[in-house]
């Protein structure tokens, strides 16, 4: 009987990879960054070497790129894996791979009070629509559909869809990103490479995303000014989202830079633009919104595909 299973939530920027047994809770968690290893083979091998231990027999793998076949390749990382060589090289029996945030969905109705931030007014309707969609790397997006008993998860590429502009600093944003990147996406703008780019334009300045979220959680400058046009857009385009899919089940939002930017959400236009769509602002005034702010909600989800899987086998 298998009892473990190796978790992953593999992103664009760093893999969080851990182990789970039927008591449902994820262990030897590590975080290791993606730009220190070749390919996926070497973070596992260290992974282990880190952790000892038996290997699992079982895998469910997140990650930050669709999910339509054996041949998965990731997104904003020049990683690519064949699902069944990538099992064989694991030791794995069985390996289960998805969309990040198909994991990420997964893992919401796992989520307690203390692993959420909620960001203004609103209370969620039973059984209706709930849209999971946050900046990281990237932007990721995917919906959970009631069904009799529980969940199905819709994976998108939301993040994809094309940028447009609403206000007169987000036209200047578009026309700078369309001199530099041609066509814009959603993601171009809201991710943390998205951040730079927007801060570049606004302010002149060159910096990293860190630095600008941590300035602007600390001074009252520029850096603030660009993380609440950030803030702002992010609402607006969740609201987009969240009246394409009827989502009054609520709005969750991960992500590392949603997370990071938490303690600025209450302050800024974010809930302002999130509901600012007429004729349907009442309505989108009664969808709660949520910061998730779980250190590794991915491997939340993963572990709840796991325990199914364990439990069939």
């Amino acid at each position: 009987m298998v009892s473990t299973a190796l978790l992953a939530d593999i992103g664009g920027t760093s893999a969080r990879i851990a182990r789970v047994d039927a008591g449902g809770q994820p262990y030897d968690i590590r975080v290791l960054a993606g730009e220190d290893f070749p390919n996926l083979e070497a973070l596992f091998g260290h992974y282990f070497e880190q952790t000892g231990g038996t290997r699992p027999d079982v895998g469910v793998f997140a990650v930050a790129g669709p999910v339509d076949g054996d041949d998965v390749r990731l997104t904003n990382r020049d990683w690519r894996f064949q699902r069944p060589a990538l099992a064989a090289a694991l030791g794995l029996g069985q390996l289960a791979v998805f969309n990040d945030f198909v994991a990420l969905a997964e893992g919401v109705p796992t989520l307690g009070r203390a692993d959420l931030v909620q960001v203004g007014t609103g209370k969620a309707v039973e059984r209706a629509p709930i849209l999971v969609c946050g900046p990281g790397t990237g932007l990721g997006t995917a919906l959970l559909l009631p069904q009799e008993a529980g969940y199905r998860v819709l994976p998108s590429e939301g993040g994809h869809a094309r940028f447009g502009a609403v206000m007169a600093d987000e036209a200047r944003i578009l026309a700078h990103l369309v001199r530099d990147l041609g066509s814009v996406s959603v993601e171009a703008v809201l991710s943390g490479s998205g951040l730079v780019r927007l801060h570049a334009v606004l302010s002149g300045e060159q910096c990293t995303s860190q630095h600008i979220i941590r300035s602007a959680l600390t001074g009252s400058g520029a850096e603030l000014e660009s993380c609440n046009v950030f803030l702002r857009i992010l609402g607006r385009i969740l609201g987009d989202y969240a009246l394409l899919f009827d989502a009054r089940g609520g709005v969750f939002i991960p992500g590392g830079v949603a997370a990071a930017l938490a303690p600025l959400f209450a302050g800024s236009p974010f809930r302002a633009a999130f509901e600012d769509h007429p004729p349907y602002t009442a309505r989108l005034a009664t969808v709660p919104t949520h910061v998730v702010v779980h250190p590794t909600p991915g491997l939340a989800g993963a572990a709840a595909i796991a325990q199914r899987l364990l439990a069939a086998t």
